[in-house]
């Protein structure tokens, strides 16, 4: 399952959220998305959990916490397949 991990301070690195989630089970993956240009974190990043259960449990458990004096929201991603698309307007002359 992949989880959206969001308010984060520039201060909070991968390895720091991959040991908050290890205590939940198994962490496939952490990634924290930074600005291209300055390199700096967003603020915001995805952690892969292949059991959907323990996913579950670290959500409950994790989303809410403080973490560098901020709370973090923790929330499955959404995969984007469940968004429709806007039908594209016509152009009118």
């Amino acid at each position: 399952m992949n989880i959206y991990v969001g308010n984060l301070t520039e201060q909070v690195n991968e390895g720091q959220i991959r040991q908050m989630f290890e205590a939940f089970g198994e962490v496939e993956s952490v990634k924290i998305i930074k600005d291209r240009f300055s390199g700096r974190s967003k603020g915001f990043g995805f952690v892969e959990m292949p059991s959907n259960s323990e996913a579950d449990k670290a959500i409950k458990a994790l989303n809410g916490r403080l973490v560098n004096r901020k709370p973090i929201k923790v929330n499955p991603a959404d995969s984007g397949a469940k968004k429709k698309k806007k039908p594209l307007r016509k152009r009118r002359y």
